[in-house]
């Protein structure tokens, strides 16, 4: 009878990860080799430099005198590249890159692909054509 008085938990099921989730989680620990490494150094090299720059910069070209040139540069942009050319691009800076290593992976394997496919036309086509040349030249 205590079985039936208890309260039933419920079990709470995780969503699954969403493919940006888990793009995000690989790229995370893509930074650890000699990539990541040489990268930090860079950046680390060149930002006490650049920093102040840039942001001078932004100061400078966000000051009122230069509103109405980013309007009419924004309108002349709208112009210049359509919807779709805008909405390309911020769609190119969502995708997430191979590494170097998954890349080689895929080009060899489209390579082997390639050419085992090409190799199977190339025997249809040898096939068919001693066959025809038989029946068709006899």
């Amino acid at each position: 009878m205590a079985d039936r008085t208890a309260k039933k938990t419920k079990r709470r099921v995780k969503n699954p990860e969403t493919f940006r989730e888990r793009a995000l989680k690989a790229t995370e620990g893509a930074e650890s080799g000699r990539q990541g490494r040489l990268k930090r150094f860079v950046v680390g090299a060149i930002s006490p430099i650049v920093g102040p720059v840039a942001k001078a910069a932004s100061k400078f070209f966000s000051a009122k005198p230069f509103r109405p040139v980013r309007r009419v540069l924004r309108v002349v942009g709208k112009i210049i590249f359509p919807v779709y050319f805008r909405h390309s691009w911020q769609e190119l800076r969502l995708v997430t890159w191979p590494n170097w290593r998954e890349s080689r992976r895929l080009t060899f394997a489209v390579l082997v692909f390639a050419i085992v496919f090409g190799a199977a036309i190339a025997g249809v086509d040898y096939g068919l054509d001693k066959v025809f040349r038989d029946l068709l030249l006899k």
